[in-house]
């Protein structure tokens, strides 16, 4: 087997952050074109529904896959492919805090965190949403100024900039709450004008979800209403119009681990998760949202148990349950549920050789290990019990950046005989190990 060639020189900042990331089982938010292998279908599949929204449609997906078989990989994956088509991103992991439906706030909390790593291409790290509504008035005036030749001191100019932003956010007071929130984008844009820093950060902090109080809300900005954790998911429908309207493609909305709405131990507050996804999933099916598409992750089990899973919510199952004619070898890539199937040793070995790379980069040595050795260390791998069933890229990720930085540390250390000074075999503490993290205490109502 030929080799494939050399990536080109990855950043210092950049391959650190990269191998830090993996080593420590988690996937890093940049860099990810430097170690992309595989999942070329499963990507193109997401870029057709990315078509869809960026065409004023909308779309909604769950990417299922075992624990460290690249669910969030993927998704990071995805975010920066539709960051580069100018669309803005919002992502947040669920976990017992945040929800998508709580009755102390975990909806809410979840809307804070999607709104809090709100992206652009210009800023991938989250934190965008001043940035957006600053550029959206800036926009707003060059425009006036190209089509009226007004001068920005001439009063006129701004009232000029004013109708056309109320012609921009006009489509939004068709929408739930959308009076409201043109309301705050126009208050936003005259502290804009008048510097007026203060009213612009409450306005943020609207936009953010930070009001606890209605009455705090009229005391601050004159509006008497406040985003809470029952009609958050509205607000991301009209920030996603908004967006459209301030020129970007459109939103997605990703969210991650869905095994914690799954570890709910109530059967009733499961059932309320369970009914806010079958909301936002007809919405996407039915046209009721624009602009908007959202992909959630989970693992089998959180997906198909019939008594705590997604399919134990029967509306959700008889739309998302697979067909009688797709099977393992023949995916339909087109469906609601993408499952990952695992990577393919050939695929692995393509990523040990990116890695070796990167790392070879990072602390400035001639890489050593060459196919031989990656087809080893892979082989290895796979000859641990219960590899067949258990051993995820997240695993064989991990092991690959110990050996290398051993290796590293140890000139005097040979590949071989590392790989045989360990042991690779799954022991019954590591079983239970993986079990402890799925499990639960059940405590049904």
């Amino acid at each position: 087997m030929m080799e494939p060639a050399r990536q080109p020189k990855i950043p210092i900042r950049i391959a650190s952050a990269v191998l830090n990331s993996l080593k420590g089982g988690v996937v890093p938010r940049i860099g990810l074109p430097y170690i992309a292998v595989g999942r070329k279908a499963e990507i193109d599949a997401l870029l057709h529904d990315v078509e869809i929204v960026a065409d004023g449609g909308a779309s909604f997906r769950f990417i299922v896959g075992k624990y460290g078989s690249g669910k969030s990989f993927l998704l990071q994956t995805i975010r920066n492919y539709v960051m580069d088509r100018n669309f803005v991103v919002v992502d947040a992991d669920l976990s017992p805090e945040r929800r998508l439906q709580g009755t102390k706030g975990q909806g809410l909390a979840t809307y804070k965190e999607l709104v809090r790593n709100m992206s652009t291409k210009t800023r991938p790290e989250g934190g965008a949403l001043t940035l957006i509504l600053d550029r959206w008035i800036s926009g707003v005036q060059t425009a006036v100024a190209a089509e009226t030749a007004l001068s920005p001191e001439d009063p006129a100019f701004a009232k000029a900039v004013e109708q056309k932003i109320y012609d921009v956010i006009r489509a939004l007071n068709e929408m739930v709450h959308g009076f409201d929130f043109a309301r705050l984008l126009i208050l936003y844009y005259r502290s804009y004008l008048a510097d007026d820093e203060d009213t612009k950060a409450r306005v943020v902090k609207w936009f953010r979800g930070e009001y606890a109080l209605k009455s705090e809300a009229k005391a601050e900005l004159g509006v008497n209403i406040i985003i809470t954790d029952d009609d958050w998911y509205e607000y991301l429908k009209l920030f996603a119009m908004f967006l459209k309207n301030a020129g970007y493609s459109g939103m997605m909305v990703l969210i991650d681990e869905l095994v914690n709405i799954y570890k709910i131990p109530n059967s009733i507050t499961r059932q309320y998760n369970y009914e806010k996804i079958l909301t936002m999933y007809n919405d996407a099916l039915q046209g009721k949202a624009q602009y908007f598409g959202v992909i959630m992750c989970g693992t089998p089990q959180c997906m198909e148990d019939p008594r705590r899973g997604i399919y134990s919510y029967e509306a959700l199952r008889s739309r998302l349950a697979q067909g009688r004619f797709s099977d393992e070898q023949t995916l339909d890539l087109l469906s609601p549920v993408i499952r990952l199937q695992p990577l393919t040793q050939e695929e692995l070995l393509v990523l040990t050789e990116k890695l070796a790379d990167i790392h070879a980069g990072l602390y400035h040595y001639e890489r050593q290990l060459r196919e031989p050795e990656l087809a080893a260390f892979l082989r290895v791998e796979y000859s641990r019990i219960g590899a067949d069933n258990r051993l995820t890229p997240r695993e064989v990720i991990r092991d690959f950046i110990e050996l290398l930085n051993l290796l590293y540390q140890n000139p005097s250390l040979t590949t071989e005989a590392l790989l045989q000074s360990g042991d690779f075999a799954f022991s019954e503490a590591d079983a239970q190990e993986e079990s402890a993290d799925t499990g639960f205490v059940e405590f049904e109502l």
